[in-house]
């Protein structure tokens, strides 16, 4: 069992203002802004929304290419960085989360991508809750899409029709923009026995295809402006930016602590933004993500009692899973020089082939400037025994030595490859009692035999995709990690070297069952052994999502402004 160690919670001394609401979301990134909107839409409730970050209008956060210049920028970054990890011989990487309106959507590599039902159904497996079965989630997927393959005039078949929404506030587009070597790329996997996919987003997302991306008409569409703007016109919703919370506020209530509000920095002074006593499911709900909202936590005395107690902070409650169980996606970078064949790399080697690709943009939203960070996408076995597709491809028309460096001055292409479902867990936990200093992230990968063996094997795919005819015109030589690496500890080894987060980190609040003592939240979101408190973001997920997470945090949020609704609601009926 759980114990409390501590039954002492803080005491809020008296506000000279009186700021009250029936709910406060904390972080307005991708689940926070939809939350927002959804439990605004109620004209009786009285929201708040606190974003640590400023306003999304730096214009490179619109622009599709503008990751490059966002991700790393303190302006729109947390500038978080791993500890040396093991795993990555002894490596530290950038671990970029955004700090701005609509969070890692405004930075993130704009990919609309849901995962696999099987992703789903464990989930329920371990709550005990089948409202996380895959059956049950596509609705929730669906209720703020607006897929282009529904629009007036499209193609969409029964198929599509099955899996997808229109008209809702989260716009999904087709890339604007084709690459020859992407297509060859793409018909040599299809010989190395991969099958071509026409929707990855239908429970199995297995084959090759462009990806899909959340803009719009060659923008870049994040959740700011899908989701908090439209609610911003309604009076009972507050947006805070530029405001960092420090701690969550509790009072003791049936012997148990409930969470009365927030501390907050806003204007050079420290406030508290304070939950409606009146209403009784009032709630402060944390969607700082997988990094921010254990660190949250731990800060308020919210965590592993003994990681708490080594750094000043007074535990409130004792819950040993804050923090624990982080997992990420790791990606290994293939590099490919080519000849006869265009690439990214030679039109920025001049003025005049930047100036051409800024004037294509300025004209058309089309070309380079409208990619996302991969353009190409596949899901495949890493060996014919597996049971299902378990590791990814992003592929792309470039080639550089890391991120934030040069392109090299040959064409190339990378293509990138991750295991999907790692086996390896790392940690979120904090430094120090101040707010402001960042927390230690240790995300140990490649810490399992079988995240190795993967990893080796992923490699080899890769070397039987680039070897088929289609991609042999381009005579590729592969200049990362090097064909003398062979064996499944050399392989392993160099995966160390030249891999590198893709920015997918969940799982340090994870939600489960109720005999489960590592669950830091009910399947309904809820933190165990406190009231008033929920989580909505990837921190909740148990397992990692088989592909990119940001979509799948929306659909959490979604449902968590189903069951705060539907609580409100039934709080209401019975007053």
């Amino acid at each position: 069992m759980i114990q409390q160690h501590s039954q002492q919670v803080q005491k809020q001394p008296a506000s000279p203002a009186r700021l009250e609401f029936d709910y406060i979301v904390v972080g307005a990134g991708t689940a926070g802004c939809l939350l927002a909107n959804r439990l605004s839409a109620n004209p009786n409730h009285k929201v708040l929304l606190i974003e640590a970050g400023g306003r999304d209008n730096y214009h490179w956060i619109h622009i599709p290419v503008g990751y490059l210049y966002c991700i790393n920028n303190p302006r729109t970054d947390w500038l978080f960085r791993t500890e040396p990890d093991k795993g990555l011989n002894g490596r530290s990487l950038i671990y970029p989360r955004g700090k701005t309106l609509g969070g890692c959507s405004s930075i993130n590599g704009m990919i609309y991508m849901r995962g696999q039902a099987r992703d789903y159904d464990h989930w329920a497996e371990v709550t005990g809750d089948d409202a996380w079965r895959w059956e049950n989630c596509l609705p929730d997927f669906t209720k703020h899409e607006d897929h282009y393959r529904l629009d007036e005039g499209g193609d969409a078949d029964a198929k599509h029709r099955d899996f997808h929404g229109h008209g809702g506030e989260w716009r999904i587009e087709k890339q604007r923009l084709k690459w020859q070597v992407l297509d060859d790329f793409a018909e040599a996997a299809v010989q190395a026995g991969i099958p071509r996919s026409d929707d990855f987003n239908r429970g199995s997302n297995e084959g090759v295809a462009y990806f899909e991306v959340n803009q719009r008409s060659g923008w870049r569409w994040n959740t700011a402006k899908a989701f908090l703007r439209p609610a911003l016109k309604r009076g009972n919703l507050t947006l805070w930016h530029s405001t960092q919370v420090n701690r969550l506020l509790f009072e003791e209530q049936a012997g148990t602590p409930r969470c009365a509000g927030v501390e907050l920095e806003r204007g050079g002074k420290v406030q508290r933004a304070v939950l409606n006593k009146e209403r009784g499911n009032a709630e402060v709900v944390l969607c700082t993500g997988a990094i921010g909202t254990p660190h949250l936590l731990q800060l308020s005395g919210v965590g592993p009692g003994e990681v708490l107690r080594e750094h000043g902070v007074e535990v409130v409650h004792d819950l040993p899973g804050v923090g624990e169980n982080l997992q990420d996606h790791l990606q290994i970078r293939s590099v490919y020089k080519i000849t006869n064949g265009k690439t990214l790399n030679a039109m920025t080697s001049t003025l005049w082939g930047k100036a051409g690709i800024a004037m294509e943009y300025l004209l058309k939203r089309s070309g380079p400037m409208s990619m996302a960070p991969s353009q190409l996408g596949a899901f495949t076995r890493s060996t014919p025994d597996q049971p299902h597709p378990n590791i990814e491809y992003h592929v792309q028309p470039l080639s550089l030595e890391a991120f934030g460096q040069p392109l090299h001055p040959y064409p190339a292409i990378t293509a990138s490859v991750c295991n999907l479902n790692p086996t390896s867990r790392g940690t979120v936990r904090l430094k120090s009692s101040d707010p402001r200093q960042a927390p230690a992230i240790s995300p140990n990968y490649l810490s399992t035999p079988e995240d190795r063996k993967v990893a080796a094997d992923s490699l080899r795919v890769t070397r039987r995709i680039a070897e088929q005819p289609a991609f042999a015109k381009y005579t590729p030589e592969e200049v990362k990690p090097g064909l003398e690496y062979q064996s499944d500890d050399e392989l392993a080894r160099l995966a160390g070297d030249i891999g590198t987060t893709i920015f997918h980190p969940v799982g340090t609040a994870r939600m489960g069952s109720e005999d489960d003592e590592m669950a830091v939240v009910d399947p309904r979101l809820r933190v165990r052994g406190i009231s008033g408190l929920r989580v909505a973001d990837a921190s909740v997920m148990p397992t990692i999502t088989s592909g990119n997470t940001n979509s799948p945090t929306l659909m959490i949020a979604e449902k968590a402004a189903s069951w705060i609704l539907a609580e409100g609601s039934q709080a209401s009926d019975s007053a």
